[in-house]
């Protein structure tokens, strides 16, 4: 019997392959990466109240101005890095202790 494509008789024009199994975590190294973000999910706690305040500040000044203040624009696109970095640590997506920086 042949095997049914939904794109015609043809290969799929995409492979995925994995070049190795993931690295195996111990319990240990997954809970004390949940105690090390503590201190980043506090101060990020209190940076993102304030992007909040300058994204709405931001937000009149686009209506009124027309563009984005550069200072608030690299404010907010500090925040949201710094943000991601901490969730890719938490989540085991990347190994490297992010940094306290906006940068």
């Amino acid at each position: 019997m042949k095997s049914r494509r939904p794109f015609g008789e043809g290969d799929y024009p995409v492979s995925f392959s994995l070049g190795s199994e993931p690295a195996s975590r111990d319990r240990l190294s997954v809970a004390l990466r949940l105690i090390y973000v503590i201190p980043h999910a506090v101060v990020l706690f209190f940076v993102g109240i304030a992007w909040f305040v300058t994204a709405v500040i931001a937000w009149f000044a686009i209506l009124l101005n027309g563009a984005y203040p550069e200072g608030l624009y690299r404010f907010a696109v500090g925040y949201l890095r710094w943000s991601l970095r901490v969730e890719a640590y938490v989540l085991l997506l990347h190994d490297q202790y992010p940094p306290f920086s906006l940068e």
